[in-house]
């Protein structure tokens, strides 16, 4: 028989319970002796058959004789009706959107139905609602109240039976109005009026009619009587667990209330139908009358503690005697005094229930063991471990814990209470031996700082002196603090608290102004740097504003001295961050801003860092020339310092300071600048810089090319005098394309007009809004004969007129190419006058001009200029090397374009030269340069210069010879400076930055010679203006790496000091601490041996003479202490080795640092696992061992005590040949046991194994009645 789990008794009792008694055949199983076990069929009774249910209709057929339920769909759905003379809404256009439409959408919200509307062909309206049930009934009384008209209806029924239309909480009432989708009114209780008011539709009006009509007649069969039975028979009616009541109820029908014992009413009530309620009564009486003459009463005294014994669980007791003898019990009420139970019942019956009684109260006794109350939380231990092993042994034993009072009561069995009483007092004992306590006094507003962030101060604390701190809450307003736990950890546990709530008690609050923006500074991308100063400051609390309150404020808040500490650390960053913030603009001239940059940035990285300051430049689109210093004043003047001096090198700039009145400085300038800007303009773009607004001073700085810089100066100081004596100002209008005109070329023409009217004139800047605004500014009298005279000059560009002239068709091309360039700066310099050229192909040597009378004259006037020019040219060549040409064009040919734009000429440059085998000079293979153009088959000439060296110079004979010199000037030279070949990888650089750094500089080309040459000469190639300055700068180089050679000989004097390599790990220190001092220090290298060196003993020192030997000394001076000391080993148990060195080392490193030693533990795994090395001066040896010894005892003795809790706690293994085999449930002839002649189930047949709710053949064995 195979073995399956073992039910026990209880269990397979509660399995029985739902057997009918008649089949009950199963002998219980107990521990002792099993009897024979039940059969398949007693265990697992099988369907009813049909012929069972149609002979015993009215038994239930086993424990499956019950009804099945049928299973019902969770969502149903009804469909409403609504005829067309009762819908609310009948307005048929709006039908989907108007107000029906809203409202379902509504309904359909508020109740988590599904509605749809469709309209019937009679226009009645169709409504169907899909859903939960109780969804659909709440949808269905809303689609009635708000889309049906309603009629309503009264009806009247006797005032008493309202109670039973309302139901049980109302209940009844809100079903009848889902059911019929009405609104029932019912009157309330002092509303003399009996009539029900019902508001719906006509047919739910009639269904809620009928439904109360209905209540009303059943509460009419229905009658209450009313009993008068003395109290003390009241248990004899209500029979033993009100056994006797139940039955009554159950044969006649009607409902009995029999007042509890707590209530002092004798009447019993029976409600229900006229005869079956006259049964009832006449029962009641004739069980009352018969215990009348039988019974009698004995009174005996129990202790009022016993009563309750006597009454037991829910009245258990009580209702036990009543069983077994037929007496009843009366127990005086709890608040009564009188200690009198009195027993009813027959005489003969009342000996055995006295018996009972007192063995009842005297089963019980009640117990009290004295613990202090503190000790309580203790005893009941962690989630009630400790106390969970009395109760366990002892379930029937009660133990209570009176808050306040120092005694724990015992209630329960007297056996059970004695041995629970011991085992409490036991503990008791041990608790008081091992435990203290302590109450201290702390102001209750450092509570919260005590505990710390989410508890974090306070458990440390906890789990660092074993203990438990009991803070009262805040609501309490309590200063008393109480530490329980170890003696030594409430002590230690005290003194850190107090010595906390001291230094809190000292705390202050400051609040520091910083300004706002200083404020994300201060704390640094992600809070970096505000972290560095609270790690700094530890104990102090540092709160800055919310940005959004614009507050400077910033408070800290902590110990007095470290707030004064931090206060002056933070002041002094403010300050650092106030002077770095300083800023000044510095405007250098757009073309030297690449210069100031240098190749990569070179240039500018260096003034950064060698300034330590922030340089801001324009961008390279803008058309602003000042760069923007930022940092502290020094730097800040150190770096424009720089700046300008580049600059100065690179252009010929002068620098003059003018003294100009300071209250004269706003006219001067300008509105927005209009009037300093067109002086800078006139004058070449010479820079004036006048003082900040308020500073009081009178200098004004101009910078620029000398020549510009004086005429800026005098026109500055004319236009001061003419301001300070009267100025005056007119603004005249004119085209913008005039303005050109009016200025003529080079300014001639207004420079005319200023000369002969003594006035300044301003014309409009680019950046300037009002592009027609011409301003005019002087004494009045100059003023007006400069307006008059432009006012004449404008009056005559007005005068359009149309001229020709005749032009060589040979020099139409210079004209019209390159996109009519020429003829595109004559109209711009010319007032906007039109010329017009014949078309190309035609012969015509007419040529059209259109515009300003004066415009065309001046413009026919440089037509006729460029004609001779043309007819005058003359072709000249220059023969500079192929190799050079890249030089001379410079960057993107810029030098090229300021020489024909500075001479008047045109600049030709051959192709590179097809094939360089021809060439005279080896050299011109250089850079693999090729393509000559057209070359012949002859070679050159010897001495002759080759064709691709010749470019060619157009122009007038003049400025063709002044072009050649100065492309001859651009031509690069070498020349050849001696460096040591030692030096030569120091002026290359790492990668080749140094001499690239050089090159950007000073503009040259720098080549020094290959390693395997050895040669001492370096050459430099640039033009001649630059190699000076290159070779001063390279010998400059050249003697800093000189000082720097001599420099590094004198730090790498090396000495060597012998110790023995024991102390070596005790000189370099925890981290390396020690030895980074020392060479901090005394600024040396310290070089320990290598483990594979031959010398163990020796320290390599590397420095200047002097720091190598006081280094040397400072070791030998840590080597004399260590000499000093002595180390012993101390047998300490391994157990206890973790928490003497506590969490990450931090309670061993506090010991070491006491007593001044080395502590070292073994490692795991060593030969002796308790030998723990000291190492230190002999006295504090001694002490530290002392220490640690007394540790280990009282560390041990916590480890010996949880050990041997473990060991209670788990329980001892079983083994698995004591273990006897389960034999689990055990049935007999089951299907598996059945010989195999007899028929298995057949499994796929719906009629043995029908489904539920599927519709089966009535053959044999069905699921039931047919549903």
């Amino acid at each position: 028989m195979s073995s399956v789990a073992v039910l026990t008794q209880e269990s397979f009792a509660e399995h029985r319970s739902g057997l009918v008694p008649q089949q009950i055949k199963v002998a219980t199983l107990n521990s002792e002796e099993e009897s024979d076990p039940p059969t398949y069929k007693d265990a697992f009774p099988p369907l009813p058959e049909k012929a069972a249910c149609l002979e015993n209709a009215q038994e239930p057929a086993g424990a499956w004789g019950s009804k099945i339920r049928p299973i019902k769909a969770s969502v149903i759905t009804q469909v409403f009706h609504v005829p067309l003379e009762e819908r609310k809404y009948k307005d048929m256009n709006q039908f989907g959107e108007g107000e029906q439409a809203k409202i379902c959408l509504e309904i359909m919200q508020r109740t988590g139905a599904h509605l749809e509307l469709s309209l019937a062909k009679d226009q009645g309206l169709s409504i169907m609602v899909s859903g939960k049930l109780d969804a659909v009934m709440k949808a269905r009384k809303d689609i009635v109240a708000r889309l049906q008209t309603q009629a309503s209806a009264t009806v009247a029924i006797p005032k008493e039976h309202h109670r039973f239309v309302i139901g049980k909480n109302g209940e009844k009432l809100q079903d009848l109005e889902l059911k019929t989708a009405t609104k029932i009114q019912i009157p309330r209780p002092d509303d003399p009026s009996s009539l029900i008011r019902i508001t719906g539709t006509k047919e739910g009006i009639e269904k809620a009619r009928h439904e109360v009509l209905l209540i009303s007649a059943e509460q009419d069969k229905r009658a209450v009587e009313r009993l008068e039975v003395e109290k003390a028979f009241h248990p004899f009616i209500a029979g033993p667990y009100n056994r006797l009541v139940s039955e009554i109820m159950q044969e006649t029908g009607t409902r009995i209330n029999i007042p509890p014992p707590s209530v002092g009413r004798s009447e019993i009530v029976l409600t229900g139908e006229k005869e079956q309620l006259a049964q009832a009564v006449a029962r009641i009486r004739k069980v009352y009358e018969e215990k009348k003459k039988k019974t009698t009463t004995i009174a005996v005294e129990v202790k009022k503690s016993q009563h309750k014994y006597v009454i037991g669980p829910k009245g258990n007791s009580l209702q036990e005697i009543l069983e077994r003898t037929g007496v009843s019990v009366e127990i005086p009420p709890s608040d009564s005094a009188s200690e009198t139970v009195i027993l009813r019942g027959e005489p003969e019956k009342l000996g055995q229930a006295l018996t009972e009684v007192y063995a009842k109260a005297n089963s019980f006794s009640v117990s009290s063991v004295s613990a202090p109350s503190w000790l309580h939380r203790f005893i009941i231990g962690k989630k009630g471990q400790n106390l969970a092993k009395v109760t366990q042994q002892m379930p029937k034993v009660h133990i209570e814990f009176t808050e306040g009072e120092d005694r724990i009561t015992l209630e329960g069995p007297t056996e059970d209470v004695t041995v629970a009483q011991g085992q409490i007092e036991a503990m008791v004992k041990d608790l008081i031996h091992r435990m203290d306590y302590v109450e201290i006094n702390i102001d209750h507003k450092f509570h919260r700082h005590l505990i710390g962030k989410s508890g974090a101060n306070i458990n440390r604390i906890k789990d660092q002196y074993k203990v438990s701190v009991r803070i009262p809450p805040d609501s309490e307003k309590s200063n008393l603090i109480r530490i329980e736990g170890d003696p030594q950890g409430v002590q230690q546990a005290k003194r850190e608290l107090l010595e906390l709530a001291s230094r809190m008690e000292n705390e202050r609050t400051k609040d520091l102004l910083i300004e706002q923006r200083f404020h994300r500074t201060i704390i640094g991308q992600k809070g970096e740097r505000i972290r560095e100063i609270r790690d700094k400051f530890p104990e102090v609390i540092i709160n800055f504003p919310d940005p959004a309150q614009k507050s400077d404020i910033v408070q800290l808040r902590g110990p007095k001295n470290e707030v004064e500490k931090c206060t002056k650390y933070m002041q002094k960053m403010v300050a650092d961050l106030v002077e770095n913030s300083y800023s000044i603009s510095v405007p250098i001239f757009k073309q030297f801003h690449k210069n100031i940059i240098g190749k990569g940035g070179a240039n500018i990285k260096k003034i950064r860092e060698e300034s330590n300051t922030k340089i801001d430049l324009p961008a390279e689109n803008s058309n602003s020339e000042t760069i923007v210093i930022t940092g502290k004043r020094a730097n800040c003047e150190a770096a424009r310092s720089r700046i300008l001096s580049i600059q100065k090198d690179l252009a010929n700039i002068a620098e003059v300071e003018v003294s100009i009145p300071a209250k004269l400085h706003n006219s001067l300038i300008g509105t927005k600048g209009r009037l300093i800007r067109s002086i800078m303009e006139e004058c070449g773009g010479v820079h004036i810089h006048f003082p900040v607004e308020g500073s009081g001073s009178d200098t004004v700085v101009i910078r620029g090319p000398s020549s510009d810089v004086e005429k800026a100066k005098k026109q500055l100081l004319h236009l001061a005098e003419e301001k300070q004596t009267k100025s005056f100002t007119v603004d005249i209008r004119a085209k913008p394309e005039y303005h050109k005109f009016l200025i003529g070329k080079g300014g001639g023409k207004i420079r005319r007009v200023r000369d002969s009217t003594g006035a300044r004139i301003i014309f409009p800047t680019a950046e300037d809004k009002d592009q027609d605004l011409i301003t005019v500014i002087g004494k009045e009298d100059a003023v007006r004969e400069a307006q008059k005279e432009l006012e004449a000059l404008i009056q005559n560009l007005d005068n359009v007129v149309e001229d020709s002239m005749l032009v060589d068709p040979k020099h139409h091309r210079h004209f019209v190419i390159r996109r009519g360039q020429v003829l595109r700066e004559i109209a711009e310099e010319y007032g906007g006058v039109m010329v017009s050229f014949p078309r190309s192909g035609t012969q015509s040597d007419k040529v059209t001009l259109k515009g300003a009378k004066d415009c065309v004259e001046a413009a026919k006037k440089r037509i006729q200029e460029i004609i001779e020019d043309l007819e005058a040219q003359v072709t000249l060549e220059c023969a500079i090397p192929q190799r050079f040409h890249r030089n001379v064009m410079g960057p993107k040919g810029s030098r090229i374009q300021q020489i024909t734009r500075d001479h008047g000429v045109q600049i030709k440059f051959p192709d590179r030269e097809e094939n360089p085998a021809h060439s005279v000079e080896p050299a011109m293979q250089e850079n693999g340069d090729e393509a000559a153009e057209g070359r012949e088959g002859k070679e050159a000439e010897p001495g002759s210069p080759r064709r691709c060296d010749i470019i060619v110079i157009s122009g007038r004979k003049e400025k063709c010879e002044a072009a050649r010199e100065a492309l001859q000037a651009l031509v690069p030279v070498t020349i050849e400076v001696e460096v040591p070949f030692d030096l030569h990888r120091y002026i290359i650089g790492q990668k080749g930055s140094g001499i690239r750094k050089m090159m950007d500089e000073f503009e040259v080309n720098i080549q020094v010679p290959a390693p395997e040459l050895q040669s001492d000469t370096i050459a430099i190639t640039g033009l001649a203006a630059h190699l000076e300055r290159a070779k001063v700068g390279l010998l400059e180089r050249v003697r800093e790496l000189q000082a720097e050679q001599e420099e590094r000989a004198l730090r790498s004097f090396k000495l060597s000091v012998a110790v023995d390599p024991k102390y070596h790990p005790k000189i370099i220190g925890r981290k390396g601490a020690v030895i980074t001092q020392i060479r901090l220090e005394h600024d040396v290298n310290i070089q320990f041996p290598d483990k594979d060196d031959g010398s163990q003993e020796q320290i390599t020192i590397t420095g200047y003479e002097k720091n190598t030997e006081a280094a040397r000394d400072a070791i030998l001076k840590i080597v004399g202490e260590l000499e000093q000391m002595v180390s012993e080993d101390v047998p300490l148990d391994h157990r206890v080795h973790a928490r003497i060195i506590g969490a990450r080392g931090k309670a061993i490193r506090k010991v070491m640092d006491e007593f001044k030693v080395d502590i070292r533990f073994p490692q795991s795994g060593a030969p002796d696992p308790n030998c723990v090395t000291v190492t230190g001066l002999p006295e504090n040896v001694e002490e530290a061992i002392d220490h640690i010894l007394n540790l280990e005892e009282e560390y041990l003795a916590d480890v010996v005590d949880n050990e041997a809790l473990q060991v209670y706690m788990k329980p001892p293994p079983v083994h698995e040949e004591a273990r006897a085999p389960s034999k689990g449930f055990v049935v007999r002839d089951a299907p598996w046991t059945a010989p195999s002649s007899a028929k298995a189930p057949d499994v796929s047949s719906s009629e043995e194994f029908p489904s539920f709710g599927a519709q089966v053949a009535p053959k044999t064995l069905p699921w039931g009645p047919k549903r």
